[in-house]
């Protein structure tokens, strides 16, 4: 197997562990306790598949054809299609985030002001659910942002980082052709959520300070309330 087609291979891995996570975000929506979002409890989780679908199947059928791919004919309209599966991507990954931003809005809320049918117990499973969503919706748009999104990083090589990573130190010996996977990037988001900032990886772009601070922002926020909570009710 050619050099090639190792980093298509790895290329595709990667796409499908993205994938697999707004699988679990889905779950996670479905599995609220509480009613407080302005829709019904299933219609988070239909609407993330309902978009992922379609867009799972575009992916499978650019990969095929990455494989097959013989001529720079081939791989200019391959370039094109991935554009725009990386915008439907993005577009994804802002319904999520905006689902849940709801959902968190929702569960401060109750746990401010409280709730009718709410129990502080309920209130805290939620909060908690929402929080792991959190973490997974951050290292989705860390993943699909960071050298311009996951083809980029792996087919362009020299594109300009938003994150600085360990492992691109020069004075990391081993690594100088190494290029962040999936889990990497729910590493850094889940330090980003629990430090309340960056922690063994830095971000360089705006963008990537903006995402860190409303990351931080939210999680700060589910953290002190969650822990405001969690005292009351134990005393």
């Amino acid at each position: 197997m050619s050099n090639d087609e190792l980093v298509v291979r790895r290329h595709m891995r990667e796409i499908w562990i993205a994938r697999a996570a707004i699988v679990v975000t889905a779950a996670l929506n479905a599995f609220l306790i509480n009613d407080l979002t302005a829709f019904p409890w299933w219609f988070a989780s239909v609407v993330e598949l309902a978009l992922l679908v379609p867009l799972s199947v575009a992916t499978a059928w650019t990969h095929t054809q990455m494989l097959r791919a013989t001529t720079s004919h081939h791989w200019t309209l391959i370039h094109h299609r991935r554009r725009k599966i990386r915008q439907a991507a993005i577009v994804l990954t802002m319904v999520i985030t905006l689902i849940n931003f709801q959902a968190l809005f929702g569960v401060l809320k109750a746990l401010l002001y409280g709730a009718k049918g709410t129990t502080g117990q309920s209130l805290l499973i939620d909060a908690l659910n929402i929080w792991l969503t959190n973490i997974v919706v951050f290292a989705l748009w860390f993943w699909n942002m960071d050298r311009g999104g996951p083809a980029a990083r792996d087919f362009i090589k020299q594109p300009i980082a938003d994150l600085m990573f360990p492992q691109m130190n020069a004075d990391c010996p081993g690594h100088e052709a190494w290029t962040p996977g999936f889990f990497d990037y729910v590493f850094v988001s889940f330090t980003n959520a629990t430090a309340f900032s960056p922690t063994d990886t830095l971000p360089l772009s705006v963008r990537a300070k903006l995402l860190f601070m409303v990351e931080s922002f939210a999680s700060l926020l589910t953290v002190g309330l969650v822990a405001a909570r969690a005292v009351n009710i134990l005393s």
